[in-house]
């Protein structure tokens, strides 16, 4: 038997192939839409792929299930478990099997086996992998958004992304009893989990790849708790804010995802392009470093620097039905070319990941910051400050700020009497946001910067950046607050 794990950082997502050397056959699970390195896998083992299946019916990124079929005319394996309103809409006419619990998947000599893991989601399925010439049982399993290293799917997704009121205390009861069939198996099974560190479908994800059945009954807080109440506070407790995008995510994955044939090469355009782009209120992302774009930027543009966050917070902010153009640091050589017409690319497979197919092109960064000052318009500036003014600013009142950290961060220590508007959620609360003059921070500074930019977009003038954020602070020992208590 072949597994070779596929380990997207961005997404903090995990898609597996697993192969029969002795017939040649392959499934691919969870794919993700850059399907390429799933081909060139199969192709250096010497496999073809003849199966694809997933778990379920993702939040947090396009699925690649069908391009991959696409690609290889492979059998198409879905869920049909969750009810009339989790189903498939598009497996007939792409002639998917649909999976109940306790079906098998035949690859070569390699089974299968369906296990049907809801609470996640209502349609979630899990597969226990047995390698039959080996005559001992089971290997492992797959458990794509059940279980994770360390801790379990969270259940609220439905209610805090889908929108489907009152289910997240329903999804959790029956995530707990999920979980008994999961104690149920063989301690030596190993758990190869859809997703580890960094991924927002948990709170407590472990970073390494994989782990046994007996490994989490002992350090997985959610595997181990078996008073069901005291689980159900638990698991719903402390989950970071979903990301808008996912509700988009899950209608996409529900209807089909678009066949993209091969991924996007984003064209490069003139820079003067960038006037007529600003006038039509175009959204226009500014890929260079924060420093950059805080001492000089075109007015409208949004800070968002290439870094693993970058689909995340572009899934955050941009409307799925309008273009968006990237400005990209570029010198003049042939090689800073290069660099930047990859970074573009990059940044494209990036957006293609959440669905946003809706790439205009790039413009050289300083080109069109030349362009825009050549006709006759001014460039704007993040006014930045640091500590110690924030600290006596917020003293004798002469400022506000807003902590564009998440809740839990907040919740953990903060700055005393700021309010909390995450970051992802500022748009939607720009209304009820402090009087000028406004400091934004976060964590190191990041976030902050991303904020800024948003909040001049959206008609705020008045905006600063606090350089280092809740670190620095913390770092020079200033006062904070946990849950209303003051520690110093």
């Amino acid at each position: 038997m072949l597994l070779r794990q596929f380990y997207d950082t961005s997404l903090a997502q995990a898609s597996y192939l697993i192969g029969c050397q002795a017939t040649g056959e392959a499934i691919v699970i969870d794919p993700l839409r850059d399907v390429q390195p799933y081909l060139d896998a199969a192709r250096a083992e010497g496999v073809r792929i003849t199966h694809v299946t997933e778990t379920h019916i993702h939040a947090d990124f396009v699925s690649g299930a069908r391009e991959l079929v696409a690609r290889t005319e492979a059998l198409l394996h879905l869920s049909a478990e969750g009810g009339d309103d989790w189903q498939y809409r598009y497996a007939a006419r792409d002639g998917a099997k649909l999976l109940h619990d306790g079906d098998r998947i035949t690859v070569g000599n390699i089974h299968l086996d369906v296990m049907h893991t809801p609470g996640h989601t209502p349609e979630h399925l899990s597969f226990v992998v047995t390698d039959t010439p080996t005559g001992v049982g089971p290997i492992g399993i797959l458990s794509g958004d059940f279980v994770f290293v360390g801790d379990v799917g969270r259940p609220d997704l439905l209610e805090r992304a889908a929108n489907v009121a009152n289910t997240m205390e329903a999804s959790a009861r029956v995530l707990f009893h999920s979980l008994e069939r999961f104690r149920a198996l063989p301690d030596h099974l190993q758990v190869w989990p859809g997703h580890g560190a960094g991924s927002a479908c948990g709170k407590a994800l472990g970073a390494i790849p994989s782990s046994t059945v007996g490994y989490e009954k002992l350090s997985n807080w959610g595997v181990g708790t078996t008073n069901e109440n005291e689980f159900v506070r638990g698991v719903l407790e402390g989950q970071p804010e979903p990301p808008k995008y996912f509700a988009q995510m899950k209608r996409i994955n529900r209807d089909g995802p678009a066949v993209l044939g091969a991924l996007p090469s984003p064209a490069k355009h003139d820079a003067h392009e960038i006037i007529a782009l600003t006038n039509a209120s175009a959204w226009i992302l500014d890929l260079r470093h924060a420093t950059a774009f805080a001492e000089a930027h075109v007015p409208g543009t949004i800070s968002l620097p290439m870094s693993r966050s970058f689909s995340t917070w572009a899934g955050w902010m941009l409307p799925y039905h309008e273009d968006v153009t990237l400005l990209i640091p570029a010198g003049s050589s042939a090689e800073e070319q290069v660099r930047a017409q990859a970074m573009a690319t990059h940044a494209a497979r990036e957006l293609a990941m959440i669905g946003f197919d809706r790439l205009h092109g790039w413009i050289e960064a300083d080109a069109a910051l030349e362009a825009w000052s050549a006709g006759g318009h001014s460039l704007h500036q993040t006014p930045q400050i640091d500590v110690s003014a924030l600290a006596a600013g917020l003293r004798d009142g002469s400022l506000h700020a807003v902590d564009v950290r998440g809740h839990s961060e907040w919740e953990a220590g903060h700055l005393p009497g700021v309010v909390n508007v995450p970051l992802g959620l500022l748009a939607d609360e720009l209304e009820s946001l402090p009087p000028a003059p406004l400091v934004v921070h976060c964590q190191a500074g990041t976030r902050s910067a991303i904020a800024a930019s948003l909040l001049q977009r959206l008609g705020r003038t008045d905006v600063y950046s606090m350089v280092g954020g809740y670190s620095a602070w913390t770092a020079a020992d200033l006062p904070i607050e946990r849950t209303s208590v003051i520690t110093h």
